[in-house]
Parts: C-alpha cells; sequence; structure tokens
C-alpha cells in the first residue's frame, strides 16, 4: 500500500469532519425552548418547570461535592433575596446520587433557602445537555432558553441583578458589557 493513499484517505476524512462541524447548527443556539422536567424537591414536592411559565427562571445545575458550585452557593442566595416577589424563581437542581440524604445537610449547614430539586439519576443534566458543574440557564416568561452560562459565577454582582430585572420587567434579555444578548457559554459579565 502507498503511504499517500493512506494520507489521502485521512485527509478526506477530517475534511469531511470539519464540513459536517461547519454545517451542523448549534446545540445551544439561543434562544430555545427549556426542555421540561419534573423533580422532586428537598421536602419531595413535585415541581414542574413548566408549571413556572409566565415567570423568569435561573435554572443551575450543580452537586454538593463540585467546589465551584459550593463557592457559587451563597452568590446565589444572595441573588434569590434580591429578587424574590418578582415573578423570578431561582431553582437549584442537585445532580448528587445520595439525593436528600447528602443534599438536606448541606442546604441547613450553608442555611440556603432557595428551592432545590433532586435529580438523582441525572435527567436534567442530559435534557439540557450539562458538561460539568456548575452549569446555570436563563429561562425567560415564555419558557425560552435566554442564556447559558457554564462555570462559577458571581450572581449577587449588582449587574446580573439589573439584566435579570429587565428581563423581568420588559421581558428584554439585552447584556450591556459588550458580551452577546444570547451567548451561550460566555459570563454575563467577566470579573476583575
Amino acid at each position: 500500500m502507498r503511504p499517500w493513499f493512506i494520507l489521502g484517505g485521512v485527509g478526506s476524512v477530517v475534511l469531511l469532519g470539519v464540513l459536517l462541524l461547519l454545517t451542523t447548527p448549534s446545540p445551544t443556539t439561543l434562544p430555545r425552548p427549556a426542555p421540561d422536567f419534573l423533580l422532586p424537591n428537598v421536602s419531595g414536592q413535585a415541581v414542574r418547570l413548566s408549571q413556572l411559565k409566565g415567570k423568569v427562571v435561573l435554572l443551575n445545575v450543580w452537586a454538593t461535592w463540585c467546589g465551584p458550585c459550593r463557592q457559587e452557593m451563597p452568590t446565589m442566595e444572595t441573588l434569590a433575596h434580591k429578587l424574590g416577589g418578582e415573578d423570578f424563581v431561582l431553582l437549584a437542581v442537585s445532580q448528587d446520587v445520595d439525593g436528600a440524604a447528602t443534599v438536606k445537610p448541606y442546604l441547613q449547614e450553608g442555611g440556603y433557602t432557595f428551592p432545590v430539586l433532586l435529580d438523582v439519576r441525572g435527567e436534567v443534566g442530559k435534557k439540557y445537555g450539562v458538561t460539568g458543574y456548575p452549569e446555570t440557564f436563563v429561562i425567560d416568561r415564555q419558557g425560552q432558553v435566554v442564556y447559558h452560562h457554564i462555570g462559577y459565577n458571581d450572581w449577587a454582582q449588582p449587574q446580573i441583578e439589573e439584566v435579570l430585572r429587565r428581563l423581568i420587567q420588559k421581558g428584554e434579555w439585552r447584556v450591556d458589557t459588550g458580551m452577546p444578548a444570547s451567548g451561550a457559554h460566555t459570563p454575563v459579565l467577566s470579573e476583575g
């Protein structure tokens, strides 16, 4: 067999792969419909995402063993207190396989009061295409994911509160920091 024939075949496969990547629409194109789910909260009551339509939802997927998640939780508590009662719901979906046995003591120790759902089978992570923890999705009143953030974020920043308030009050998702309005995987604000 001739070596250039083998290299030509490999080159064709690589070229085909690049073409597929360029022509396949990104699964993270926003806005997009938020996949519905039904999960119990830490008290055992069922919560269905679609029943929250008409409210702005910050959906955070996390786990107790995740360092960045643990660091982020106090900032989410602050945000939940600031925006509570304004047609805003912060839902933290725990992916801990031990469920309430692990999550409840963690929440009590931290004094966290926002709603936490238990997803021991990782269904939400699969439906939303989560690749690591934490990942956060902002869902508008119509049930559309308008923003996706991967990794830690300081949700207590005043600029984030302002952007979310605008979405709650005016239905506008616009980030005035030079970031794209529907930028998947980009922070609302850069720290620094």
